[in-house]
């Protein structure tokens, strides 16, 4: 693409208009696969150590200015590169870690809850496993400007999103899933595949659990240790 259009240095690279050349260029390359790149290939996007991001440049072509203008990445004036998670999180996670072991074991740090079932869906649900196109994962899967905890295929091919809370979850998590499961049924899900959804949480509020009540395609999960 920046073989083919004129971009000086400097210059705002918007993404909707990156995804526009895309559609009339490579007609069945998916939008969220053009997302999911963008944001492996910018050096300021934290959503990158999740995609398999090479650590010694090469991937670090961009510098993301907000969530939808980017620019080149000036080595010489620009940040260091986010290549993994920052120790500052490290930190944090085990210091929590170490208070919550005192007190039942739980998950305090959602990063621990999310590595755990990457590694382990089918403890969910047998067959389930994470969604892979080239190197591009489902864990934290771009939707538009947000990002799905996991997007997993099951047996039958059909397309699972699965929203995680920590601790308990209410009722609002329903239209933040329901949002992302309808962003990838229209951006892509190919056709005669279906979408549905799986909220875990450590504790389902009785809100929660009535508001899902009227849906099918949802369902609900506690966590334990």
């Amino acid at each position: 693409m920046l073989k083919n259009i004129t971009i000086k240095k400097g210059d705002i690279l918007e993404k909707e208009k990156m995804i526009f050349w895309f559609k009339t260029k490579y007609l069945l390359i998916k939008q969220a696969t053009i997302s999911a790149h963008l944001h492996k290939l910018s050096i300021s996007s934290s959503s990158r150590i999740h995609l398999n991001v090479d650590p010694n440049g090469k991937d670090d072509l961009f510098f993301q200015i907000d969530n939808k203008k980017f620019r080149l990445y000036e080595q010489a004036s620009d940040p260091t590169p986010i290549y993994f998670r920052q120790k500052e999180d490290e930190k944090l996670a085990a210091k929590h870690q170490d208070s919550e072991e005192e007190n039942g074991n739980e998950f305090a740090y959602e990063k621990d809850l999310q590595n755990f079932l990457a590694k382990n869906l089918s403890l969910i649900e047998p067959g389930l496993s994470l969604y892979l196109e080239e190197e591009i994962s489902g864990i934290e899967f771009p939707v538009g400007n947000r990002f799905i905890d996991f997007l997993a295929i099951d047996n039958n091919k059909n397309y699972v999103v699965i929203e995680l809370k920590v601790s308990r979850g209410y009722d609002r998590v329903v239209g933040q899933i329901l949002r992302y499961m309808a962003w990838i049924r229209k951006h892509h899900a190919e056709e005669g595949r279906k979408v549905r959804g799986i909220i875990i949480a450590r504790e389902i509020s009785d809100d929660l659990l009535l508001a899902c009540s009227e849906m099918n395609n949802v369902e609900l999960y506690e966590y334990n240790l």
